[in-house]
Parts: C-alpha cells; sequence; structure tokens
C-alpha cells in the first residue's frame, strides 16, 4: 500500500506504544472449545491487519480516533480451558489504568473468562448486554455458554441484556431458562421495529450496576452475507450498520468497562474479507464512542 501523510492509517494508531492509555486492545484467541471447528484464533491479528484498510477519521462526526491514547496489549497465550481462564486473568492484572477495555475474540467462550475476571468479586454487582443471535446458555463449557456460566458464578440475570436474539437459532428450553433467570431478552424483530438507538438505550439503563457494564458483541449477530467468517450467522440478522451505530453507542456511555468482539473465523472469510474487516470497523466505532463521553462530560 502506498502511504500518505496526510490519510493515516488506523493500524499505524493502533501500533503506536502509549503508557497512559484510555483504550486497551487486547486478544484473547479462543477456540478449541467452539461447538463447531474455528480457527478464530487468527482473528486479533487478521484485525488488526485490516486496520491498514482505514482512516482514523470518523465524517458523521467530526471524532478522529487519532486523539484516543490506546495501547495494543498483544494476545493473551492459549487461553482456552481451566489454565486459559487464569491466563486472562493474569493478562488482565498487568494492564495499565485505561477507560475502556477491547477483548478481541476468539469464539464467544471468551465473555465468561473476560468479563468473569475483569469484576473478579464484583461480579455480582455487573451488568451484560449482549448482541448476539443466541442465548448462550447451553449446559458445559463452549462458546455456547458463557452467559450460564456467568449467571452461575454470581451474575445476576436482572441485569443482563440480550439483544438480535434470532428465530429458529434457539429452542424453547433455553429460552425458557433465559426466562427463568430473568434475562431481559429484545429479539431481532423488536429491533427492526424500534431501531438501535432506543434498543441500546434501554439495555444500558437495565444492565447498569454499581461495578459498571460489559458488552459482548458476538458478530454472528449479523445477517450472514455481511460476516461470511461467522459460522452460525443466518439470513436476516443485524446490518454491518447496525451493530457499529450500536458500538459507538455502548463505548460512549460512561459506565460500560469492557467490550469483546467474537466468533469470527478469519480462515472461512470471503475473498473480500468483509466480516474481518466489519471487526476492524467495530474497534475504530468503539473508539471513537469513547471519544465521545469527553464532549458528553
Amino acid at each position: 500500500m502506498t502511504e500518505d501523510p496526510r490519510w493515516p492509517r488506523a493500524a499505524h494508531w493502533l501500533a503506536a506504544e502509549c503508557a497512559s492509555p484510555e483504550l486497551v486492545v487486547l486478544g484473547v484467541p479462543a477456540h478449541r472449545t467452539s461447538i463447531s471447528a474455528t480457527q478464530a484464533n487468527m482473528t486479533p491479528d487478521a484485525v488488526r491487519s485490516a486496520l491498514l484498510r482505514y482512516s482514523t477519521y470518523a465524517m458523521s462526526t467530526g471524532i478522529d480516533v487519532a486523539d484516543v491514547a490506546v495501547l495494543d496489549a498483544g494476545n493473551v497465550d492459549e487461553p482456552d480451558f481451566d489454565d486459559g481462564e487464569a491466563r486472562v486473568a493474569t493478562a488482565l492484572r498487568a494492564l495499565p489504568a485505561h477507560e475502556l477495555l477491547v477483548a478481541l475474540g476468539g469464539d464467544n467462550s471468551i465473555t465468561y473468562s473476560v468479563m468473569a475476571s475483569l469484576f473478579g468479586a464484583e461480579l455480582p454487582h455487573a451488568g451484560l448486554v449482549t448482541f448476539d443471535a443466541h442465548f448462550d446458555l447451553r449446559d458445559g463449557r463452549s462458546n455456547g455458554s458463557p452467559v450460564r456460566r456467568l449467571v452461575e458464578a454470581g451474575l445476576p440475570g436482572e441485569r443482563i441484556v440480550q439483544v438480535g436474539i434470532a428465530d429458529f437459532a434457539n429452542s424453547a428450553e433455553y429460552a425458557a431458562r433465559a426466562r427463568e433467570y430473568g434475562i431481559t431478552v429484545i429479539t431481532r424483530a423488536e429491533v427492526r421495529r424500534r431501531g438501535m438507538d432506543d434498543v441500546v438505550a434501554q439495555a444500558l439503563e437495565v444492565a447498569q450496576a454499581r461495578a459498571g457494564t460489559y458488552v459482548d458483541i458476538d458478530v454472528d449477530v449479523c445477517d450472514r452475507s455481511v460476516v461470511p467468517a461467522c459460522p452460525a450467522a443466518a439470513p436476516g440478522g443485524l446490518s454491518a450498520d447496525e451493530l457499529r451505530q450500536a458500538a459507538f453507542l455502548c463505548a460512549s456511555a460512561p459506565g460500560v468497562r469492557a467490550v469483546d468482539l467474537t466468533e469470527i473465523d478469519a480462515a472461512a472469510d470471503a475473498p473480500d474479507a468483509r466480516t474481518v474487516r466489519l471487526a476492524a470497523l467495530l474497534v475504530l466505532e468503539l473508539a471513537a464512542g469513547l471519544a465521545s463521553r469527553r464532549s458528553a462530560g
């Protein structure tokens, strides 16, 4: 690629060294317990490379994320299974103080390891918002079980909101489990009727908690045409634009402490890398949302 000093690349922004970051990006390349075989472990580095395609400036808001102090903390080594969760906790403890963490998955199992490690004993005083086609309330330990595991670890179901839950992608039994836990479910059809602004406002209000809020963005919530690298994505999901809007809105909320991006298998992407490129844009939307907190404050 040719370089233009008047067109700074987002990848160079992320690669800059920073001792006092506002935003920290951490790769958590979990993949070994996935229900579907995946090479999601390749995705954090693929997203970093995709940032070469984008600038740091958002025309619609006038925000330049180059003004956001960022630290790329690298990848957690082998973050699967019991010892992997301990490695995630160790990596989080080693991070400098920051305002927002972005965890690059990896499959959706990282929602448990990152959130449980981040909040620790404060987990019962935290909230969770998921953007996902699925409940992730399965039994066992996999990318289909992180929400159930968090509830069993002490996260109150009444402060969990699940946005984008899809028809014909879940069972009646797990829907009943969500009701039993007291989870607020906002289906894909409801998002379509109400619009993302209204939905995110409700989700953040319900999940608001003393210790803060965690946001899980499972990219398979999107329509399969825009995320072919998400194994469980189906036709009829959110648009890429809707998910970008949701990322910006969540990161702009002061109570949100961390966001993860999960369920992309970079090795299964389309030739134009559209899924990984969307993930890179989500990182930039999160950074822009964080920057918007200053003007709101």
